[in-house]
């Protein structure tokens, strides 16, 4: 993987966005929570936006500073509106809107989102892993929604999980609220890889790289369908997958993939 610079307008404290060719890293820069917070919902919201209008961009990653990746919602800052009005209600509305909205926006990203972690995703944290494309782990990562032990059930972070956990590992998560290793988040379905920490890194590049390397095209196309055929009955992903191929067959990227396969030389992407 090439070596990653920093922009040279990156974007203030709570995030650092770096860039490599093909790849936009954003790393979480708030130790020693990183918590979700809306300043930083808002940065990443934006930095994602960024790299969705990034025509160079092919791949993200999303990583953090610290030992903890993210301890998810910052609970001072919730607590604090309970002196309102309403007990807080307007701002818990707005924050669990801006939430999911934030994890949508990454599902719906024009390119694949990587994590890459190195610490504890909670909670919320753990939902932002679920909801990226890929996950990659250290061995000292570790996994938790414990919102049930402080009477909390972790409604939000359950979506992403139950899609992409089954569904007994995912209650197994949300109603003991114990922390799991990062073996056991692969073995539930939460992480692709777990790796030496000293590793990570390098593999995390690695991946990133190689998916840079393909039709932009043809992996957004890919991406958009993988999400929207997991929400239909098997005829109707059929029937939408059939679609989505023909028209990924008249694409002059799968024209000349197709062809360089066949001549045995490495094809060269337009995006088209």
């Amino acid at each position: 993987m090439a070596d990653i610079l920093p922009m040279a307008d990156a974007a203030p404290h709570p995030i650092d966005v770096q860039h490599a060719p093909g790849i936009t890293r954003i790393v979480l820069s708030s130790p020693p929570a990183n918590a979700l917070s809306l300043k930083m919902m808002d940065a990443l919201r934006a930095a994602l936006d960024e790299a969705a209008a990034d025509a160079d961009c092919r791949v993200v990653v999303i990583a953090a500073a610290g030992k903890i990746f993210s301890a998810g919602h910052d609970l001072k800052e919730l607590t604090a509106h309970r002196k309102d009005a309403d007990r807080g209600r307007t701002f818990f509305e707005t924050t669990m809107a801006q939430c999911a909205e934030l994890m949508q926006a990454i599902v719906r990203h024009r390119c694949p989102v990587i994590a890459e972690v190195n610490g504890l995703a909670t909670a919320a944290g753990c939902q932002l892993v679920a909801s990226c494309d890929l996950a990659i782990a250290s061995e000292e990562a570790q996994f938790c929604t414990p919102g049930v032990n402080i009477g909390l059930f972790c409604s939000t972070p359950m979506v992403a999980l139950s899609r992409n956990l089954s569904r007994k590992h995912a209650m197994e998560m949300l109603l003991t609220g114990e922390t799991i290793d990062a073996r056991s988040a692969r073995e539930f379905g939460l992480v692709n890889r777990v790796v030496p920490p000293e590793y990570l890194g390098t593999v995390v590049g690695k991946y990133a790289t190689t998916i840079a390397g393909k039709s932009a095209l043809t992996v957004r196309t890919g991406k958009e369908a993988f999400y929207a055929q997991a929400e239909m009955g098997l005829s109707d992903a059929y029937d939408y997958a059939a679609r989505v191929m023909v028209e990924n067959m008249l694409a002059r990227d799968a024209e000349e993939g197709i062809g360089a396969f066949l001549e045995k030389r490495r094809p060269e992407w337009t995006g088209q």
